[in-house]
């Protein structure tokens, strides 16, 4: 799918030249889910630009599907770049005074293929796909980060690119949310066939990956480069979760909320025997933990149904294409 030739990359910074790609060859093949991992300044961005067409190599050739962009004039990479790629970021890249629906819409209607109408049921429907089917008519502002991710990543699907790249896009969100946002990564590439690229730090992430690219230098490297760790376990085991031991888990966690409601309750009743500023405190902290629960019940039952969810968008694509 995507070919690096001898690529190599120079930045003139005036009295400096910084080589940030040094000959690369590279091969990513149709339905790859890779990750490239370097120490600060190895060239993993610049890589990552050069496979979505961001930038332009000071030599060797890029391909993609057999054909040589290289050369392509802004106009035409901007269409390659709009119909081939979607891009996730690290911090979203929403516009804020949008909703999730409308910032799934733009890339639709700057691509120009569907009316106004087709773009927002299609933006429903890949809302629906991330698990915020009830929350597209909110701005970011509204949104948690988790939450932000999963309306990028709808967007980045918008026009159903081959090739979706992604620059650390766990890096501004907690753990548990980062497991939801690969599994639901895992899947679209399993479900619906798109290759995903995806720049990380996080041995993590690619321990989820079906390949570690690691540059050093301005070079690919076979082996893991001074200052990288290893590709490790400790997401892949959260996120293959079977449906039953998700349904367990959700229920032993409203179990909990429900006591923990219970034991709020008895300590409510108790105010008069309390002094005033620790029960203030005691109350907070009961409060805050209810809070917690039931943020962490919610990403449960989104994550339960995602199979579901998904069941019913690949029934309806199948169904479109016959």
């Amino acid at each position: 799918m995507i070919e690096l030739k001898r690529v190599s990359k120079i930045y003139d910074l005036g009295k400096i030249k910084v080589q940030a790609l040094r000959g690369v060859i590279l091969n990513i093949e149709e339905r790859e889910f890779s990750v490239i991992m370097g120490p600060s300044g190895s060239g993993k961005t610049t890589l990552l630009n050069m496979v979505g067409a961001l930038d332009r190599p000071t030599s060797g050739r890029v391909f993609v599907d057999g054909a040589d962009i290289t050369d392509y004039d802004e106009g035409r990479l901007a269409h390659y770049r709009g119909r081939k790629i979607g891009f996730v970021f690290q911090f979203f890249n929403l516009l804020p005074l949008l909703t999730a629906r409308e910032n799934v819409e733009m890339p639709m209607l700057f691509a120009g293929d569907l009316s106004a109408t087709e773009a927002r049921e299609k933006a429903k429907e890949l809302l629906n796909l991330v698990g915020l089917g009830d929350r597209m008519n909110h701005r970011p502002t509204e949104l948690s980060g988790g939450q932000q991710q999963r309306v990028s990543i709808a967007r980045a699907f918008s026009n159903d690119p081959a090739l979706i790249l992604c620059d650390e896009p766990t890096g501004s969100i907690d753990t548990a949310t980062g497991v939801e946002v690969l599994r639901l990564m895992k899947r679209l590439n399993r479900e619906l066939g798109q290759t995903f690229v995806i720049v990380t730090h996080d041995p993590g992430v690619a321990g989820v990956a079906s390949r570690s690219i690691y540059v050093i230098d301005g070079n690919i490297s076979l082996d893991v480069p001074p200052g990288v760790s290893p590709p490790s376990d400790h997401i892949a085991k959260r996120m293959y979760e079977t449906t039953q031991a998700k349904i367990a888990k959700l229920e032993a966690s409203k179990r909990e909320l429900q006591l923990y409601k219970a034991e709020f309750a008895l300590f409510l009743k108790r105010k008069d025997e309390l002094d005033p500023i620790l029960f203030r405190k005691a109350r907070e902290d009961y409060v805050n933990r209810i809070t917690q629960l039931q943020q962490r019940i919610m990403a449960e039952i989104t994550s339960t149904k995602e199979v579901f969810i998904f069941d019913q968008f690949k029934q309806k694509r199948n169904d479109s294409n016959e």
